[in-house]
C-alpha cells in the first residue's frame, strides 16, 4: 500500500539513499534533473526539513520510494516574478525537491504525489501553488504541464549552490 505522510528522524537514511540514486541516474545519463552530487540535494536539505517539520515522505510496503518539501519558503527569485495570481504569502504553498526513486520511474509516483501536494495546501487555506524545477530537467516541465501547472517565467541564478540555473517557475491557482 501507498501512503504519503510526514517524514521522522528515521525516514533520513532512506531520503539520502533516494538522493543518491537520482544522483547515479543523473551521472549515467539516464535522467536529467541538473542537481549535482555533494551539492544538492544532500542529506543535510532533508535533515533541515524535518527540523522544520516540512518533509514528507512516499513510502509502499514500508520502503521509502520519494520524498519532498512542503511548506511557504519561497526562493528569493519569486520575488520578481510574474506570478498570475496576487495572493498573501500565506495563501502561497511551494512544493520543494520532490523526488522518486529511479526504480519507481513510469508509475505515476510523481503524480500522485503532486496531487497530495495540492491536497495538502487546499486543507491549510494555500490556493495558490508554486514549484521551481531546473530548465533541463523535461521530464518534471512535462509532468507539471500534464498537471495543470504554468510556467510563468525562466530566470538564471545559481541553485542552491548550483551555479548557471535556468530555474523554471510554475504556478497553479485552485479555486
Amino acid at each position: 500500500m501507498m501512503i504519503i505522510r510526514k517524514a521522522t528522524s528515521a525516514d533520513l537514511s532512506a531520503v539520502e539513499s533516494v538522493y543518491h540514486e537520482i544522483h547515479d541516474a543523473e551521472e549515467k545519463g539516464i535522467i536529467t534533473t541538473g542537481w549535482l552530487r555533494g551539492i544538492y540535494p544532500v542529506r543535510a536539505v532533508a535533515e533541515r526539513a524535518l527540523q522544520r517539520d516540512d518533509l514528507f515522505v512516499m513510502e509502499e510496503d514500508g520502503v521509502i520510494c520519494g520524498a519532498a518539501l512542503i511548506n511557504q519558503i519561497q526562493v528569493d527569485v519569486y520575488a520578481g516574478a510574474p506570478w498570475k495570481h496576487d495572493v498573501p504569502d500565506d495563501q502561497v504553498c511551494v512544493l520543494h525537491t520532490l523526488v522518486i526513486s529511479p526504480k519507481a520511474n513510469g508509475r505515476g509516483l510523481g503524480k500522485q504525489f503532486v496531487r497530495f501536494y495540492e491536497d495538502y495546501a487546499l486543507k491549510n487555506g494555500m490556493p495558490e501553488l508554486r514549484i521551481d524545477t531546473n530548465e533541463k530537467n523535461m521530464r518534471a516541465r512535462a509532468m507539471y504541464r500534464k498537471l495543470g501547472y504554468e510556467e510563468i517565467g525562466i530566470v538564471p541564478t545559481v541553485f542552491n549552490g548550483i551555479p548557471n540555473v535556468n530555474l523554471v517557475l510554475l504556478e497553479k491557482y485552485l479555486k
